[in-house]
């Protein structure tokens, strides 16, 4: 009992729910017990006026004899069917219904039930066919388009051959049985409802309604849909929607159009595989190829895409965005659409774009972009992941076609009020119509476009053959002959032959243009057939094939140019001779090369998938060596010994960097091993020798330390008796009573030699400190005409003398070299005094100056002197080398020249001479020529003579520490002659610090080498002593090197002077010490 009480509510609610119109009669009278609400809605009667009356008694039935005659027919054969009648319903409006009777048995009692469905808008839409023409219908019909249309509700009326090819379904297994929806994917229809309930803020229910919900309000919707077959197999589509409406504008139905996008499908999965780069041959004008990175940054940005958007690449990557060329209310919109459909949070901005392709879910919309000029234009763009091996995301692509020529086609069909006419008007595409015997009778705007020629020029005159390649239209003969075993005649009947023969037709073939250009087509022919089915002419589509043609010769060019980079990169490998290998993060070798396999006896395919350690003494220095570069980036020099198969060794220097892909995830380590075998033996023998040369080095830098030593002291020992000897002699000059003539002339031997005998000193000394480098040079601009002129005044009376003219050259303009003012003086005061010296007697001196080359400038010496031999000449420059002359008259050392030289050489410049026998010789140094310096400052070289102090009749102490008696007595006869200083004397440090604490000189003079303390030390316990701090403390020592004046001065010496004394330099100095006194005199009172 239960069982039935269920049975009979199933029953009735589908009673309620059935979408067709649904009368229960009792068959023995014909009165209605029952209908169902969709028939009462239909018919716009209600249930009071159905129930307890007789069929022909309601009024959409009123014919009652038709109806009392069908109704006994229905009794006597229990079924009947009518496929077209016509109802009115109570408001009086015509519908045409399939009407279908059925007696069945309840219990023992007989009932009818009518099912009544309304065909109306398949009707319409049959009648809006037929009045299209054959054309129209022929193009509906074609095999290449899955047209579907329905009625207002969605069940399918209309179900052509295109969709039969493509879902397998026979039109009598869909028409008033299914919705499109029912061969839809159904999670795809279910989120496209979610998605657009968001998009347009109303709830749409999944199913039928969400694939036509756009297009029921004149929204434009192409969208893609992956529809499923008879046999379960599924395909890719995009799908075209449109409402289809009557005169009043009122929806009838739906006209769906279907495209496979199997093939498109299929090439971008394709391109995946061919990896990153192929998968971009983004070289077509025709679509825009933006690739970017991971975040969403541009990193390819091709030609169409720079045609389409205004932006060169260049302005673009590593800069933006997808999202910032595209309309930020649409990204928008897409984000919170997606946000819905997919229940997840996705933000405005490039994830809103990519975030299905990151899920893995195919992702195909419109947008409009923005170009650079800021117009817009609609884009269909379709996204794709890109990823590496391992499946992490690496980048996305996005390719858009221009979808403005579509929109303006469409907004023209909708003002034209038919989809045929606009598909067939489309500039994109040739389509020619012929007649049943090939002659043009129609030729749209894209065929002129195409092709070049004008409808005018072609219709009712030639045939599509005319104005196709010949030859390939005899070769498709031949070919379609030898397959359908039929002759087949070279002409239109070979361009037709298929479609006349109801085969579906799509070939290549070269059209020809009528300035006679050539170009590739894809031709799409159908056989137009009129109600009768008789062939009534054809249709040729065709699309210009020429962009798919250069992709492909493009993508061949490429993938040559990356198998000869590939060829390239392994052939730089090989042919390195290092071993080089590639090894992964763990340490496994990758790759090898021609050289590892040498270095380890062991083949290719032995090493790849081995650990790079095995192949070494070290197995753990080795392994060290490769996760050192990972964690370093990069190691050099480091070296490991190689052990090949047969125990030999190599010592190799092992390089090594990380790699990465193009993501920057790390791919492991590439090195490089040198054999550095050869190296380190010359590296041990290099050390070695090394060692050597720094023995070598020590020893001579002890032998020149010995040599300042010796000289230094030779220096101080020569100097302390020349200072007496010279001092006293200087005093005798000057003596009162002058010295007689003969006393004079022994006097001017005594100073002549021992002057000669300083000059000797000072020359050793001046050799040795530019032997070892001592020699403090200031680099400056020197005037050459300022420095010749102080040489000529210091020497033209040594010139007068010997009666030698001097000849110096006029300076026109300013001439200077960069140099040591006081040196190049001194190395040219040396040659023109040994041209003087060395002269013949009343010759000639000639000094020339000149640029020799260029940034250079000479200056020659030349003298009328007796001339060197080539022999003399190879002995120049040497020290103490006098060449011969010793037993001369002319005094000289022999360490003039050696001096010069070494001078001119640390000063940058070369010296050298040319001499003849007889005539004379040419000495002359270049140096570096330098412009004018910008500012030079006029000195009055008379206000550098400082006159003595004016010590007026103040008497002054001076205290003078020495333990020389005769130095003491030289310093005393000097001070003898001024009555206004008074002489203290000490013979050592101590005794002198005494009587300068109790006498308080004004100044003193102190020795360096005393017999107690040094004077440095002397100096220092005085500076330390309050009472003697003030007191200025002049050295007075014959210790004469450069380092020891400058120690001197650091000890805080007043001044430092050498012997033997100058009188005139020593009562300078002692004047500014008194001078100083004074003042410090002045300050403490």
């Amino acid at each position: 009992m239960q069982m039935l009480k269920e049975s009979e509510l199933r029953y009735r609610r589908l009673f309620e729910a059935a979408q067709d119109g649904i009368l229960i009669l009792d068959a023995r009278t014909g009165m209605i017990t029952d209908v169902n609400p969709f028939l009462m809605e239909m018919l716009g009667y209600s249930r009071e006026e159905f129930v307890e009356k007789k069929l022909w008694e309601v009024g959409a039935f009123k014919d009652i004899q038709a109806s009392q005659e069908a109704f006994e027919a229905l009794q006597e054969n229990e079924y009947i069917r009518y496929e077209n009648l016509p109802l009115r319903t109570k408001n009086g409006r015509l519908v045409q219904v399939e009407f279908v009777s059925n007696v069945y048995l309840v219990g023992d009692e007989k009932v009818i039930q009518c099912n009544i469905r309304d065909i109306t808008a398949r009707k319409q839409a049959e009648e809006a066919l037929l009045k299209a023409g054959a054309l129209q219908s022929a193009i509906f019909n074609s095999e290449n388009f899955s047209s579907i249309a329905t009625d207002a509700k969605g069940v399918i009326q209309i179900f052509n051959v295109g969709a039969e090819r493509m879902l397998g379904y026979a039109a009598a297994d869909v028409m008033n049985k299914i919705t499109p929806a029912d061969i839809s994917d159904p999670q795809e229809v279910i989120a496209r409802a979610r998605a657009l309930s968001v998009e347009l803020e109303t709830t749409i229910t999944p199913g039928f309604e969400a694939l036509v919900f756009k297009a029921s309000r004149g929204i434009e919707d192409i969208y893609e849909l992956t529809y499923i077959r008879k046999d379960g197999s599924r395909f890719p589509a995009v799908v075209s929607v449109t409402a289809l409406r009557d005169d009043q504008n009122a929806i009838l139905g739906y006209l769906l159009i279907g495209t496979d996008n199997t093939a498109r499908k299929q090439a971008e999965e394709a391109l995946l595989k061919a990896g990153a780069l192929q998968s971009a041959i983004f070289n077509s004008a025709n679509f825009s190829s933006i690739a970017t990175d991971a975040n969403g940054v541009i990193q390819i940005f091709n030609v169409g895409a720079e045609r389409m958007l205004g932006y060169t690449a260049a302005d673009v990557m590593n800069k933006i965005t997808p999202a910032d060329i595209s309309d930020p209310q649409e990204v928008i919109a897409r984000a919170r659409a997606l946000s819905v459909e997919l229940d997840t949070t996705i933000m405005p901005g490039f994830e809103a774009l990519v975030f299905k392709a990151s899920r893995g879910i195919e992702d195909i919309y419109e947008l409009t972009y923005i170009r650079k000029d800021g117009s817009r234009f609609p884009a269909v763009v379709s996204v794709t992941a890109l990823r590496d091996e391992q499946n992490a995301i690496i980048g996305y692509l996005l390719i858009g076609t221009d979808n403005t020529a579509r929109k303006q086609a469409e907004e023209a069909l909708l003002k034209a009020g038919a989809l045929q006419s606009a598909i067939f008007n489309s500039a994109n595409f040739s389509s020619i119509a012929t007649d049943a015997e090939g002659v043009i009778q129609i030729f749209n705007v894209g065929a002129e476009r195409m092709l070049g020629y004008t409808a005018a020029d072609v219709l009712n005159k030639i045939t599509p053959a005319d104005i196709s390649d010949p030859q390939e239209v005899i070769a498709r003969a031949r070919t379609l002959s030898a397959e359908l075993e039929a002759t087949i005649t070279p002409g239109f009947e070979a361009l037709v032959f298929k479609a006349s023969r109801g085969i579906e037709d799509i070939y290549e073939l070269t059209y020809i243009r009528k300035d006679g250009s050539r170009f590739p087509a894809i031709v799409s022919v159908t056989a137009l057939r009129d109600p009768q089915d008789a062939i009534i002419g054809y249709l040729l589509i065709g699309t210009d094939n020429t962009a798919r043609k250069q992709i492909e010769a493009e993508q061949e060019q490429l993938s040559q140019r990356l198998r000869d980079q590939q060829f390239y990169t392994r052939s730089l490998f090989e042919s390195n001779i290092d071993a080089l290998i590639t090894t992964d993060p763990r340490g496994i070798i990758t790759d090898i090369n021609k050289q590892m396999e040498a270095l380890t006896g062991c083949t290719r395919d032995e090493l790849i998938g081995a650990p790079f350690k095995h192949y070494f003494t070290d197995p753990e220095r080795a392994e060290m060596g490769v996760k050192l570069v990972l964690s370093e980036k990069k190691v050099t020099n480091y070296e490991l010994t190689a052990r090949a198969r047969d125990g030999r060794e190599t010592v190799v220097s092992y390089n090594a960097t990380t790699f990465y892909d193009r993501d920057r995830k790390l791919q492991g380590v590439f090195a490089a091993a040198r054999d550095v075998t050869e190296r380190n033996r010359l590296d041990k023998v290099l050390q070695e020798k090394n060692v050597e040369l720094e023995s070598a080095r020590l020893l001579a830098e002890q032998a020149n330390l010995a040599k300042s030593d010796f000289l230094s002291s030779m220096s101080h020992e020569l100097r302390s008796p020349l200072n007496a000897i010279l001092g006293f002699a200087q005093l005798m000059e000057s003596d009162s009573p002058q010295p007689t003539e003969t006393q004079k002339e022994s006097i001017a031997q005594i100073l002549g030699a021992g002057w000669h005998l300083l000059t000797l000193i000072d020359e050793i000394l001046d050799l040795a400190k530019v032997e070892s480098g001592q020699v403090p040079l200031s680099p400056e601009p020197v005037s050459l005409a300022e420095v010749l002129l102080e040489c000529r005044d210091m020497l033209e009376m040594q010139a007068q003398q010997r009666d030698i003219t001097l000849i110096f050259p006029h300076f026109p303009a300013p001439s200077f070299v960069r140099a040591d003012r006081t040196r190049v003086k001194q190395v040219l005061i040396n040659l023109l005094s040994n041209a003087i010296k060395y002269n013949s007697q009343q010759g000639t001196v000639e000094v020339k100056c000149g640029e020799s080359r260029p940034g250079h400038i000479r200056v020659s010496i030349k003298d009328t002197g007796a001339g060197l031999s080539p022999e003399q000449l190879a002995q120049l420059f040497q020290a103490f080398n006098r060449l011969g002359q010793e037993a001369g008259g002319v005094e000289g050392t022999g360490i003039g020249l050696v001096v010069a030289k070494r001078l001119i050489e640390l000063m940058g410049g070369t010296i050298g001479v040319e001499s003849t026998i007889g005539t004379g010789s040419v000495f002359w140094f270049e140096l570096l020529s330098v412009g004018e310096p910008r500012l030079l400052e006029v000195v009055n070289i008379d206000a550098l003579v400082q006159p003595h102090t004016a010590r007026g009749t103040h008497l002054y102490t001076l205290l003078y520490v020495e333990d020389n008696p005769a130095n003491l007595k030289l310093v005393e006869q000097i001070i003898a002659r001024h009555p206004d200083i008074n002489l203290l004397t000490a013979v050592n440090g101590k005794s002198g610090i005494e009587i300068a604490r109790g006498s308080q000189p004004d100044v003193i003079l102190m020795d360096i080498n005393l017999p107690d303390i040094s004077g440095f030390e002397a100096v220092k316990i005085l500076r330390s002593d309050l009472a003697t701090a003030h007191i200025p403390v002049v050295a007075l020592s014959a210790n004469a090197m450069p380092r020891d004046i400058k120690k001197g001065l650091q000890a805080g010496f007043f001044r430092y002077i050498t012997k033997p004394i100058k009188v005139n330099d020593f009562m300078d100095a002692l004047d500014e010490a008194l001078k100083l006194a004074g003042i410090k005199h002045e300050v403490i009172e």
